[in-house]
């Protein structure tokens, strides 16, 4: 991991993708739109609660800690893709 600036950019990026596609998806499906809709409200509170975690100034083992936090990034990530997938 190259800093925590980076990492910020990085879950901001990839959690804009994946509303996004959500909106594509309430946009060309209309009846679709209330399943899109939980999974936007989803990733906002993965991103908000992974933001959290990378602003906890209180770890002491700061590699250790990250790590942990771009695992939940990814398995997060897999899931809503795979929800917005199963639309």
């Amino acid at each position: 991991m190259a800093s925590i600036k980076n990492l910020k950019k990085d879950l901001n990026y990839i959690f804009s993708d994946i509303i996004e596609d959500c909106y594509v998806v309430q946009l060309e499906n209309p009846e679709k739109a209330d399943k899109a809709e939980e999974i936007i409200d989803e990733a906002i509170t993965a991103f908000d609660d992974l933001v959290e975690k990378v602003n906890n100034k209180k770890e002491t083992d700061k590699k250790a800690h990250f790590k942990t936090v771009v695992a939940e990034l990814e398995n997060k990530v897999q899931e809503l893709r795979k929800k917005l997938a199963a639309i």
